[in-house]
């Protein structure tokens, strides 16, 4: 397709321009009806016109936009349709104060699809950036005559799961911090202030005691291979990065992690959480209950989870309730079976969702203030226990010295 620049009046009769892809300017015009606008010049793009920065967007080597940019996104655009703007106009208002090149690019593709007879929902799967929960709540709403509703739910729903995970990253980025710098500071030990005191201990002659050997050979170790050290390093970790991106990879990390003291109750208690709210949207939005489970699997951090809620989905398909399949899972917490078993007898399994969402998303926000309170003294505990270590045994063989003859 090739690129062409236009000029038009819209509804109000206001001149504007701007440029869109096209094959002719028979679908130029036909797609600018579309948006309302009435077409006076059409030309096509030449190299002057060329953005550098638009190219990148449009072939998908631009930043990606953020969950807060989608957020604030649907939020501006229930709105809109709140307000009784159509669909069309209100995409072309959010596309003009749009500051994110990528989504901005975006929203002019999901207008041209909806200019072309697509719906809505049909035109953002198209789309990156719009999971399955997205485009199905979307389609729900269009489907219900209830779009302003959903884009509403969907707005509070991505902006409970970003503060959720916004807390855990900041909850874990001062201990990550802490470590990496009491890293530094033992390698600077080892690396320079440990070999000071190797001269100074071989003029006294007094015996070395072997922790003192020890950390004169590590610190020996570290200045002879440091070099092929940090290169290995950096390797390995990249290594590790790609193989927990297989499915082999990924599922074996995953179940380690499940095992791990803290971090396994933060990663059950998290995906609950996620689990509940998720499902919660979509019933309360009128998917039914085997479509989202299916989101839901598509939606689960952990791919261990992920598999047993799509064995939960296929239970549900033969004919069982809920919370048969639920309780067979022996992780999954006694609380959130109870409650779907409430819902499903009294048909609230969307409000009950909600109230079990509401809790464990206050529990994981306990748990890290918790966890993270509990993990910062024990980092520095033993930075300070490896730094005291360190000069304990560089100063011992001069407290020997100073306390009895040499040998």
């Amino acid at each position: 397709m090739a690129k062409w620049k236009y000029s038009g009046l819209d509804k109000k009769g206001k001149r504007i321009q701007g440029s869109i892809d096209g094959k002719s300017t028979y679908d130029i015009r036909k797609v600018l009806r579309a948006r309302g606008i009435r077409p006076l010049k059409i030309d096509k793009a030449t190299a002057f016109d060329f953005d550098i920065s638009t190219w990148l967007v449009e072939k998908g080597l631009g930043k990606p936009f953020s969950i807060n940019d989608l957020t604030n996104f649907t939020r501006q655009l229930a709105v809109m349709i709140s307000a009784g703007i159509p669909i069309m106009q209100s995409l072309e208002l959010l596309y003009k104060q749009e500051k994110n090149l990528m989504l901005k690019t975006t929203i002019k593709k999901v207008s041209t699809e909806i200019g072309g007879g697509k719906s809505f929902s049909e035109a953002l799967l198209l789309q990156k950036g719009f999971d399955k929960l997205y485009c199905n709540l979307i389609k729900a709403g269009e489907a219900g005559g209830v779009l302003e509703g959903i884009l509403v739910k969907l707005a509070k729903h991505l902006d409970e799961r970003q503060k959720l995970k916004s807390q855990i990253k900041s909850a874990m980025m001062y201990p990550t911090i802490v470590t990496l710098i009491g890293i530094g500071v033992v390698y600077a030990m080892m690396v320079f202030v440990v070999p000071q005191f190797v001269g100074m201990l071989s003029d006294t002659g007094q015996e070395i005691p072997d922790i003192t050997k020890f950390v004169i050979g590590a610190s020996k170790f570290l200045r002879e291979y440091t070099i092929f050290i940090l290169p290995t390093a950096f390797i390995l970790s990249g290594v590790f990065l790609w193989a927990i991106k297989t499915p082999v990879g990924k599922a074996v990390y995953d179940r380690f992690i499940m095992q791990v003291p803290l971090m396994g109750a933060l990663t059950i208690k998290g995906n609950v959480s996620t689990f509940a709210r998720t499902l919660s949207t979509m019933l309360s939005s009128g998917v039914s209950l085997v479509d989202a489970l299916e989101i839901c699997v598509d939606t689960m951090d952990n791919g261990l989870i992920s598999r047993d809620i799509a064995r939960v989905k296929k239970a549900i398909t033969e004919g069982k309730t809920l919370a048969d399949p639920l309780s067979r899972i022996n992780y999954f917490p006694e609380m959130i079976v109870q409650m779907v078993q409430v819902g499903e007898q009294t048909g609230n399994i969307d409000t009950m969702l909600g109230k079990v969402a509401d809790v464990y998303e206050d529990d994981v926000r306990n748990y890290i203030n918790g966890m993270t309170k509990l993990i910062e003294p024990l980092i520095l505990v033993v930075l300070g226990g490896i730094i005291a270590g360190i000069l304990v045994a560089m100063y011992l063989p001069m407290f020997m010295a100073g306390g009895g003859p040499e040998r």
